[in-house]
């Protein structure tokens, strides 16, 4: 199989100002993120972006990237464009990397990509992977996933799911750990897969409420009836960058 990975990036940044071109290590962040999409099988990485300044950074780096309007609501709508703009057709693949995720694992963005050509039954791919502490599983922060048999997404919630009747959240995860029969719950990655056509259809659908009240924009696809494919990873990622202290953390450890 072949696939696409598009990285979308744009410089407004509440808490961290023209993140895309933060130096790390002596290279724009976005530039990093590229870098490391590259490793993986994809036979193209492209940043789609409304910055002309963030075009020439790519470049000057060789790394591909296309300008998309500046209105786009969301990232995905900024893909959609860019799907054009590369005249992609509706049976490819993309890989949705987030820009600031300079840690990223390439095997993670194989097997998010290889799930959804084998899933025919999926429009989207995703990750997930198992939370060892009690303070992720209770963080509205960490946004929790709820499969069926097949690994397919059944809910994405920031509450702790699945929530048992009989027992609080410290006491279910106390029977939830090795040896139980419970399942282990599981945090969502914020890589996604995506057929072409259902990318350049996404912004089209109208928001559901369920993705208002939570913010989470995966649940339109759920709400619609589009199903979900979920790669579980037995690592957890690398960490992205939101703050300036996530920053710091990171350009320590590329030096």
């Amino acid at each position: 199989m072949s696939f696409i990975v598009l990285i979308p990036a744009r410089l407004a940044s509440t808490r961290l100002p023209n993140k895309p071109l933060a130096d790390i290590g002596g290279a724009p962040m976005v530039v990093r993120v590229a870098q490391r999409a590259m490793l993986s099988t994809a036979t193209r990485t492209v940043v789609a972006t409304d910055s002309i300044e963030i075009i020439e950074k790519c470049r000057a780096f060789g790394v591909l990237a296309v300008l998309t309007r500046a209105d786009h609501p969301s990232g995905s709508d900024r893909l959609a464009e860019a799907c054009s703009v590369l005249d992609l057709t509706d049976d490819d693949i993309v890989v949705n990397v987030q820009g600031d995720e300079p840690l990223i694992d390439p095997a993670l963005i194989d097997a998010v990509a290889h799930l959804l050509d084998e899933r025919l039954d999926c429009a989207m791919s995703t990750a997930a992977h198992s939370i060892d502490q009690l303070t992720d599983f209770l963080n509205p922060n960490v946004v929790k996933v709820v499969l069926d048999a097949r690994n397919t997404a059944l809910y994405f919630s920031r509450s702790p799911i699945p929530a048992a009747r009989d027992f609080a959240g410290e006491a279910w995860w106390e029977n939830g750990q090795e040896g139980s029969t419970l399942p282990k719950p599981l945090r969502h990655v914020g890589i996604y897969g995506y057929r072409v056509w259902f990318l350049r259809q996404f912004p089209t659908l109208q928001q559901a409420p369920l993705e208002q009240l939570e913010s989470l924009e995966q649940l339109r696809a759920l709400w619609h009836g589009y199903r979900i494919a979920v790669h579980i990873t037995n690592d957890a990622p690398g960490a992205g960058v939101d703050t300036p202290e996530d920053l710091e953390r990171t350009r320590k450890l590329f030096s």
